[in-house]
């Protein structure tokens, strides 16, 4: 018998669905506008990230500025309005001012103000006074001075109860140089009057 021969069709293609795993091209755009998709929200949550951060930090800082007391103060003027030899020792009372600056960065209400330690009272009169930034106010006190013991080298702690920029009140500390001030100078007739009367009367 003659050998059978296979023959092969060359025009024969192969009809085979295509493979679950190929790509076509329509999946393959489609991926690409999800890649992008996905690049656009991170560039975008990124930069609402860092606004947000910039925000808080921002915020944080103006707060911490509002809440933040920085002054000076010192003795501007005084005038004795009664002098009392009947005490010993001898006490002058005066009517003063206290210069007071803030050397803070947001503006601050000066509520009230007092200082003591032996031969010296200081109170504010109830007036209050609002300070800008590097601003200068001026405050009425009250001063009452034993001429024995009141101008000592140590500076007199003035306490302060402030109202900062977000409404609360602190209480803040400053120590002011009485030797040698307005203060001094405006004590120093009346307690010599008193000294060199009491010289007269011994």
């Amino acid at each position: 018998m003659p050998a059978e021969h296979e023959v092969i069709d060359l025009d024969e293609h192969d009809h085979r669905p295509a493979e679950s795993g190929g790509i076509t091209p329509d999946r393959l755009v489609a991926r690409r506008k999800m890649n992008v998709r996905l690049v656009a929200a991170f560039v975008v949550g990124a930069v609402l990230g860092g606004v947000g951060v910039s925000e808080l930090r921002d915020s944080r800082d103006e707060r911490e500025r509002n809440a933040s007391v920085s002054l000076v103060a010192f003795p501007e003027s005084s005038i004795s309005r009664r002098t009392d030899i009947t005490t010993i020792p001898a006490v002058v009372q005066m009517d003063g001012r206290l210069a007071v600056i803030n050397a803070g960065p947001a503006p601050i209400t000066v509520r009230a103000a007092a200082g003591q330690r032996p031969g010296i009272q200081v109170r504010d009169t109830g007036q209050s006074r609002l300070l800008r930034p590097g601003g200068t106010g001026w405050i009425d006190v009250q001063l009452r001075i034993e001429c024995s013991t009141a101008f000592e080298s140590e500076p007199l702690s003035i306490r302060f109860s402030v109202e900062t920029a977000d409404r609360q009140i602190r209480e803040v500390s400053y120590p002011v140089a009485v030797e040698g001030s307005a203060w001094d100078r405006g004590a120093e007739q009346p307690c010599t009057f008193i000294t060199d009367l009491a010289k007269r009367a011994g």
